[in-house]
């Protein structure tokens, strides 16, 4: 993974991540997320992965259903954001769109997918967190604009 900071201004960055063949996706960003202390961004990303896990969130069952491609595809688009979760750690909510051989394109959840030959990210951080909140009625942690707020980053540990 290659990062570099193009821009920082009033406590808003702009990073480009560019991920090489072979990564996985959201281990990655999870990764970039938590060294960089990131807990409120959105980002986008185009490139082309080996095999991806697209997830469909199913609303009787509460449940994730997985639908895995093992072959090449481009990615079309990926749109996501990082939010604080209840304990306090960045969390990705991250939708793709993927385009086959034959030109039919497929969407969900990004699960996990690996990067070939390059997956080219750029993350925009905002000043201000964003926190999720537990929803009973689904059972997921959603971004609650009520508990946005201009929270500082959390301090590292020594």
């Amino acid at each position: 993974m290659e990062t570099t900071l193009v821009h920082e201004q009033s406590g808003q960055r702009t990073f480009v991540v560019v991920l090489a063949t072979g990564e996985e996706v959201m281990k990655s960003l999870s990764e970039f997320a938590n060294q960089n202390r990131i807990y409120a961004a959105q980002f986008s990303a185009i490139g082309a992965l080996s095999d991806v896990e697209l997830k469909y969130f199913d609303w009787k069952t509460k449940t994730y259903e997985s639908n895995p491609l093992n072959e090449q595809v481009e990615v079309a688009s990926l749109l996501g954001d990082i939010a604080m979760s209840p304990d306090r750690k960045p969390s990705l909510h991250v939708h793709i769109v993927i385009g086959r051989r034959d030109g039919t394109a497929m969407a969900g959840h990004l699960g996990k997918a690996h990067v070939r030959p390059t997956l080219e990210v750029i993350l925009t951080e905002s000043p201000a967190h964003l926190h999720k909140v537990h929803d009973p009625e689904s059972g997921l942690n959603l971004i609650h604009s009520t508990a946005a707020g201009n929270v500082k980053r959390p301090m590292q540990a020594m």
